[in-house]
């Protein structure tokens, strides 16, 4: 029998000790990423903020299915934390301080829209948690000088108005008359879009703001339409577009034109001929197929929101893309980077740019993460349902232009 000596007892232990000790490294490397989220539950982002989760689930199953994702050599999966934020934004702080504080999170993903995007930004820098953006495009925000947020997807504001614009040139559009909601996704909108009508020749004959909470939208309607304005461009959110709509048709105010970044969502085209010759813009289509480079093509993604959301109340919409394109920009950031660090997340997003391309389009950042790329395509609201009529190289159809009286549909 050999004999034991306290040397090598002493020995039995370090080397027990050593492997337990990395047997407990390979199990904590192995648990989920853990991923916190806010959705609105109420509120008037409830919609939108509810279509966008459902993107994000998309991925955390495509994730699931594919066993994991390879971070520094090992396969890990992504747990989703998710808390409401009532469409609050002074909520959005406190749930997004509980997420990381209480919840312990990894890392973050935005709410729904600039209002609570900002307030969840400023909450995880103080913390040093990478966040990534999927519905935000406030441009404010990434001038605060953050150093770990990423827009993955929703292209900045002061951009996203470009198209409605080139579109309006296109068909011949002189005068455009804006209002808009005096919060930063809507502001930015408006005032992008002004700026590119002015730079191509067009006149501004109207640029007023309203209040959020705005019922009736009357008197700027008639001023607008006073303006001699042939395009009318509400920028505001779902809800406020659809009275808007429904008010336009109530006073017969016509317009050449009229144009709603929302208008041909499956919740917007619910409310009938109100809707009918709205322009609007999205990045979702069964004819916009862009040549994915990392995750689900349009096709496939459509496919898979049916197989898991089969009593969804509406049909994927562009929410559901970008939510699901930054999952598949996140995914790849995390294989970049091999790491949870924020600053290490960030740098990989950077290596990134110009690199990939997810079914929302190509992906490319600035230094601040704002997102430059990935523009909106637009569609009219014709006979037989939305059509592309901008850019000319996917269109559908022609555009109407100018478009029937509300006498003569």
């Amino acid at each position: 029998m050999a004999k034991i000596t306290l040397r090598s007892l002493t020995m039995a232990f370090v080397a027990a000790g050593a492997g337990a000790m990395l047997l407990g490294e390979v199990a904590r490397a192995a648990e989920p990423i853990r991923l916190g989220m806010t959705v609105s539950s109420t509120g008037r982002f409830a919609l939108a903020a509810q279509s966008g989760e459902r993107g994000v689930q998309i991925w955390l199953d495509d994730v699931k299915r594919r066993g994991g994702i390879d971070v520094g050599g090992t396969k890990r999966m992504v747990e989703l934390v998710k808390l409401d934020d009532r469409s609050d934004k002074q909520m959005v702080a406190r749930v997004y301080e509980t997420l990381i504080k209480e919840n312990d999170v990894d890392l973050l993903m935005g709410p729904f829209g600039s209002t609570l995007t900002s307030a969840a930004a400023h909450v995880t820098e103080k913390n040093g948690k990478f966040l990534v953006i999927w519905s935000a495009s406030s441009d404010a925000i990434y001038a605060q000088g953050y150093k770990n947020i990423v827009s993955a997807t929703q292209q900045a504001a002061s951009l996203l108005g470009h198209p409605s614009i080139k579109a309006m040139n296109m068909v011949g559009v002189k005068k455009v008359a804006f209002i808009y909601l005096d919060e930063p996704f809507p502001a930015g909108i408006a005032k992008g879009a002004a700026d590119l009508a002015k730079e191509l020749g067009m006149e501004v004959t109207m640029m007023e703001k309203f209040a959020k909470g705005t019922k009736d939208f009357g008197l700027m309607i008639q001023k607008a339409r006073a303006s001699g304005a042939e395009a009318f461009y509400p920028a505001g959110y779902e809800g406020d577009q659809m009275a808007i709509a429904r008010q336009l048709r109530e006073m017969n105010m016509d317009f050449p034109m009229v144009y709603m970044v929302y208008a041909s969502q499956p919740q917007f085209l619910e409310i009938g001929q109100d809707a009918d010759y709205l322009f609007s813009q999205t990045l979702l289509h069964e004819k916009i197929n862009w040549p994915v480079s990392t995750g689900l093509t349009r096709a496939q993604m459509v496919e898979r929101y049916a197989e898991l959301f089969p009593d969804a109340a509406y049909p994927a919409d562009f929410q559901t893309a970008l939510a699901y394109g930054a999952g598949a920009v996140l995914e790849e950031i995390l294989k970049k980077a091999g790491s949870l660090e924020a600053a290490k997340l960030k740098q990989a997003a950077m290596d990134l740019s110009e690199k990939i391309t997810v079914m929302t389009g190509p992906y490319k950042i600035d230094e601040t993460g704002k997102q430059t790329n990935m523009e909106f395509v637009v569609m009219q609201n014709q006979q037989d349902g939305p059509e592309v009529v901008y850019p000319t190289a996917i269109k559908t159809a022609e555009p109407i232009f100018p478009v029937p009286t509300y006498k003569d549909r």
